[in-house]
């Protein structure tokens, strides 16, 4: 069978798990807003996440990713996929052998000290095994799991459907360019050399961040489908929370996060485009983390890490002219002055904490589900007012707010969020930005981006 066969084979072969799925979206969907019928879709969401719970491979990514991104998907079907977590189980030593030996030849354990059988960590698209270098130094191999290639492009036939089922019958938005941005992201993830050249650069971006701690990539090591990086010890900061740490030590870990996440933005114009407390870990000190999953970063140019500060200032000042200009810089087009007031809704929830000088949660109401409230409401005024295309630009941006937000929720840290901000922002000149990212890239090797990637 060639390579194209195989490929084929494994995307239809992935359709058919997945297409009762997205098929029952559709239906379901459709049957509700065409012809009145009342379906159970909290029932039939609770179905659609133990399916792709149990499915290896970019689905339940995506399906995380898109329930932050306002009216993406219907809410009873967002509710359940925001919760979901990977618990595939892992692959056996078998697969794992032939893994080892296809990307570092076939005297591959030669080059190990140790290597063990079973896997450390599993995530979406690969599994994690703790290994040790000849000279003993502790490293984490993390194996790509088998026809990922062909698992990606079924994945986003099925993912490309239900969006365009759901933006027929009732969504007021157009996330066409949110597709494309996530079919690039994906295609991107794929590729370790680029991962490893990503965990480079956040190890230059945040070199003086005594907080934060991102794996190093070990040379002559690393393939498209195998990542070596230093072995960081540490625990999930989740289980950290369950034991109710004081309030000094999550402002610890808050004041980590925030930097390791917008430092590299606002310095470097360049994002983390997968925040979920899946990607941290608390350090053994319990004064920092440890950061990891450097599969989707974005990179922006200098101009657009601007138009993201002018929105803070239109918020700040209510100023609706400068609201305009940082929209087009966001890469919205033709707003009617009725649109744009709906979206400066979302725009005053997202940046409310930053404005306000003064010691407070990221969110002062009890409400959990505050933020899905005021995205309802933006939906509403979006379809009054006649919808909006997203642009490509806004999904990360968005993913990293509202998923860093979550986050903070669960530290419950009492933190200036205004200082922390304006300290990051101070001084901004979108031509030093552009002086950095170029040196920064440069010195990481990054390679370029895709084609049709859309990425500065």
């Amino acid at each position: 069978m060639s390579e194209r066969e195989s490929t084929l084979f494994g995307e239809i072969r992935r359709m058919a798990r997945t297409s009762g799925a997205v098929g029952g979206i559709a239906a379901r969907v459709a049957g509700e807003r065409m012809f009145g019928f009342k379906t159970d879709k909290a029932a039939h969401a609770e179905d659609l996440k133990a399916i792709l719970g149990g499915l290896k491979g970019p689905l339940m990514k995506v399906a995380q990713f898109l329930s932050t991104v306002p009216d993406a998907l219907p809410e009873e079907y967002a509710q359940q996929l925001e919760t979901l977590q990977a618990n595939a189980p892992p692959m056996g030593w078998p697969f794992v052998r032939r893994r080892m030996q296809s990307e570092l030849g076939p005297g591959w354990e030669a080059k190990f000290q140790t290597f063990g059988r079973e896997a450390a960590a599993a995530a979406s698209l690969g599994q994690v095994h703790r290994a040790a270098l000849p000279d003993g130094r502790p490293v984490a191999c993390k194996l790509q799991y088998p026809d990922m290639p062909s698992v990606v492009e079924a994945d986003l036939r099925q993912l490309k459907l239900a969006m365009q089922v759901y933006r027929r019958m009732d969504s007021a938005l157009d996330h066409g360019e949110v597709y494309q941005e996530m079919r690039d992201r994906l295609r991107e993830e794929l590729d370790y050399l680029r991962e490893a050249a990503h965990q480079r650069l956040y190890g230059l971006m945040l070199a003086g961040q005594k907080r934060v701690e991102v794996p190093v990539p070990v040379e002559g090591y690393c393939t498209t489908r195998l990542l070596t990086m230093s072995w960081l010890e540490g625990r999930a900061l989740a289980k950290r929370l369950e034991e109710n740490p004081p309030q000094e030590e999550r402002r610890a870990y808050a004041e980590a996060l925030f930097h390791a996440w917008y430092l590299p933005f606002y310095r470097y114009g360049v994002i983390h485009g997968d925040p979920h407390l899946g990607n941290y870990q608390v350090r053994p000190d319990r004064q920092g983390i440890n950061l990891f999953d450097f599969g989707t970063i974005r990179v922006f140019p200098p101009s657009f890490v601007g138009g993201v500060i002018l929105l803070f200032e239109a918020v700040r000042d209510h100023d609706e002219e400068k609201a305009a200009e940082a929209y087009r810089i966001w890469g919205f087009r033709n707003l009617s002055k009725d649109t744009m007031a709906v979206l400066s809704l979302w725009a005053r929830f997202l940046y409310e904490p930053l404005v306000q000088d003064r010691v407070r949660p990221i969110q002062e109401s009890d409400d959990v589900s505050y933020g899905r409230k005021v995205a309802a409401e933006v939906h509403k005024g979006l379809k009054r007012t006649g919808g909006v295309k997203i642009p490509r630009e806004f999904p990360l941006m968005d993913r990293a707010a509202i998923g860093l937000g979550s986050v903070f929720l669960r530290l419950r840290a009492e933190m200036n969020w205004h200082r922390m901000f304006m300290e990051m922002i101070e001084g901004f000149d979108a031509a030093g930005l552009a002086e950095r990212q170029a040196a920064a890239l440069r010195e990481a090797r990054v390679p370029g981006p895709m084609p049709g990637a859309g990425v500065a």
